[in-house]
């Protein structure tokens, strides 16, 4: 089978296409041919360093969605020929290819009504959001919540879940991002680049500060939304814990709440294995029923793949890219 791989820990420039046997699935596994794999920022951030579970060379990409092609033993939750979709094990190798093994119990069906590539935009990031903004802030109708790097596809997967809960959303972006974001269901943007965004908010809530916050950004930015939550508010971390030392002890009171979805393989059990597959079936229900947009930006073909990683490292790229995974002949960059 064709797939893109990395010989050794490095830049997504080396990736390169090459051919790998086709994979046979082990017990409690089955085998997907890939239609669509999503573009996630941890491609590129645990190429750089590797992984010390990995064969070589190894195939990155771990929002697959494709067809059932076959079945390892004891499975029996789903069929050959069933479009699904999943968030993979980033220590295993990924879907940057036409073929991919899974856990049969992370599957989710792809509903009838969803594309191939759209379902493949949302498991990473609209998982992550829907963890964030409705599993664990429970963000609902008399809630501000502030979403720290709303045009991101954590961010703006985040802003949608909040506004669908009936919360006022606010969120950051750069003012070439205002629109996009408005047009997520944010009520008011700040422009992180030209304003102050501790002041910014401090003015919208008169004072008061937010009731929740998801924060997209980092350690830094997370700090600054402990610093503007009210009275017994919340905060979900995304790419970074808060420093808790920022508040005085006994004030505010806040809850910190860590997101690490992938987490869910090598720090879990079968149940929060399971739950992948469930909170993912609940988010591509919203996309099919057009109660959230996939925020597709585009998509490109496998062998594009390296130079949209390195766009996505930039940290500028506007809701998702997809790689739209289709035969073709077998090359080797140089």
């Amino acid at each position: 089978m064709r797939a893109l791989v990395l010989d050794r820990p490095g830049s997504p420039e080396t990736l390169h296409l090459a051919d790998l046997p086709l994979p046979v699935p082990e017990p409690g596994q089955v085998r997907v041919r890939v239609e669509a794999c999503g573009l996630n920022p941890v491609d590129y951030q645990i190429a750089a360093s590797g992984h010390s579970d990995w064969a070589w060379p190894h195939v990155l990409g771990l929002d697959v969605v494709g067809i059932v092609d076959a079945l390892g033993e004891g499975v029996t939750s789903t069929h050959v020929g069933r479009r699904v979709a999943y968030h993979g094990d980033l220590r295993r190798p990924g879907g940057y290819a036409e073929y991919a093994l899974a856990d049969a119990s992370v599957l989710a069906p792809v509903p009838a009504r969803l594309d191939a590539v759209s379902a493949a935009a949302l498991p990473c990031a609209g998982m992550t959001a829907y963890q964030a903004a409705v599993r664990r802030l429970r963000a609902g109708k008399a809630d501000t919540v502030l979403v720290a790097g709303g045009s991101g596809g954590v961010g703006g997967f985040a802003v949608q879940f909040a506004a669908l809960a009936g919360a006022r959303v606010i969120a950051t972006a750069s003012a070439h991002n205002t629109d996009h974001v408005l047009g997520l269901g944010a009520h008011q943007v700040i422009d992180y680049r030209s304003e102050d965004v501790a002041a910014r908010v401090r003015e919208l809530t008169d004072g008061r500060g937010v009731d929740a916050v998801v924060d997209t950004i980092g350690t830094a930015s997370a700090t600054q939304g402990l610093r503007l939550l009210s009275y017994g508010g919340a905060l979900a971390a995304v790419a970074g814990r808060p420093d808790l030392h920022a508040l005085p002890p006994f004030t505010t009171a806040p809850s910190v709440h860590e997101i690490a979805l992938g987490a869910a393989y090598a720090h879990a059990g079968e149940k929060a294995r399971a739950d992948l597959a469930h909170m993912l079936a609940d988010v591509m229900a919203l996309a099919a029923d057009g109660r959230i947009d996939p925020m597709l930006a585009r998509t490109v073909a496998l062998d594009d793949v390296p130079d949209a990683l390195v766009e996505l490292s930039g940290r500028h790229v506007r809701g998702k890219i997809v790689a739209s995974i289709t035969p073709g002949p077998v090359t080797r960059s140089s």
